[in-house]
């Protein structure tokens, strides 16, 4: 809760309005959104949590714990899908004076499940079920897909921070969502140091070679596997490239770390969950890029502790 607080105090606004009643600050209400999903803990389990702990509400100077609605109310007043990148902005600049970044991102997607049930129990469901209710299970499921909260992250494979983060509802390409999360990557590295971009067949695409290596200065490596397997050499000087470099094994080489955003991915869900609590498509949004901010504040408190103290990082995540 001290990271997050601290964090919160760089990037959002004390108080919403000067005629709010000024119980709480942003950054207060921050921390308190933090230790939620840290604990997976719904909005009256965190007001209960907080109210048997109230040393942790003193620490970031709050006089009581909030109400429930008081956190759900904040959750959706702080506008995750535009801030979340400013806080981004500074645990990488946190990561980047510990000296604990390296030169490479890999990318990769994930779904979430929407209800704390598994898609296996689903599919053994409908298994079982008989012909008409095969017909409308599958239609739920179409309906579903175009649901499904997906998260494309962008992660450092030497400390496994998230430096690139696009939250969106629906399935599809991935072809499509390299980008942003790369783009923003990019512009986090201290020096823009930032040599190597990792990606699996799901990105494949010439365009996507083209950002990286033209437009950014970064050598892409991107298994060429995307369409129907064919013997033919792929379309695109780039694809053709990768089809020749990314053959066999490529394990103690560098697209052998890509391997490391399925680490990142396996950690933001085994942590924080893999079910959403939220409803609506636009608040699942801003709950994955809370868990985003969430894991990169968890990292930060474990990886950060012992650092040499500078401006940049506050004390409780140095000492």
């Amino acid at each position: 809760m001290q990271v997050a607080h601290h964090l919160a105090a760089r990037c959002l606004p004390k108080y919403s309005s000067k005629f709010s009643r000024h119980d709480f600050t942003r950054p207060q209400l921050f921390a308190c959104l933090v230790l939620r999903e840290h604990q997976r803990q719904t909005y009256r389990g965190t007001e209960a949590l907080l109210r048997d702990a109230p040393g942790w509400c003193h620490e970031i100077g709050m006089r009581k714990a909030p109400d429930h609605n008081t956190l759900c109310r904040a959750f959706h007043a702080l506008r995750l899908g535009r801030r979340a990148a400013k806080l981004l902005d500074v645990l990488a600049e946190w990561f980047a004076v510990a000296r604990v970044l390296g030169d490479t991102v890999a990318v990769d997607s994930t779904l979430f499940d929407t209800r704390h049930r598994s898609r296996h129990y689903e599919q053994r469901l409908r298994h079982h079920a008989t012909h008409g209710d095969r017909r409308a299970a599958g239609g739920r499921r179409s309906r579903t897909a175009k649901r499904t909260p997906k998260l494309v992250a962008a992660a450092d494979t030497r400390c496994h921070a998230v430096m690139g983060a696009r939250a969106r509802t629906g399935m599809g390409s991935d072809a499509r969502e390299l980008e942003p999360p790369l783009v923003d990557a990019w512009r986090r590295y201290p020096g823009r140091r930032l040599h190597r971009a990792l990606a699996d067949a799901g990105f494949d695409a010439e365009a996507n070679h083209e950002i990286a290596r033209r437009d950014l200065g970064v050598r892409s490596l991107i298994k060429a596997g995307a369409g129907r397997p064919s013997a033919k050499a792929p379309s695109g000087h780039y694809r053709r490239l990768m089809r020749r470099q990314l053959a066999g094994s490529q394990k103690g080489k560098p697209y052998g770390q890509r391997a490391q955003v399925e680490t990142v991915m396996s950690m933001l869900k085994r942590n924080l969950g893999d079910a959403l609590r939220a409803r609506s498509p636009r608040a699942r949004r801003h709950e994955m890029l809370l868990r985003v901010v969430t894991h990169n504040v968890m990292l930060a408190r474990r990886r950060l502790r012992g650092s040499r103290q500078s401006r940049s990082v506050p004390v409780c995540v140095a000492t």
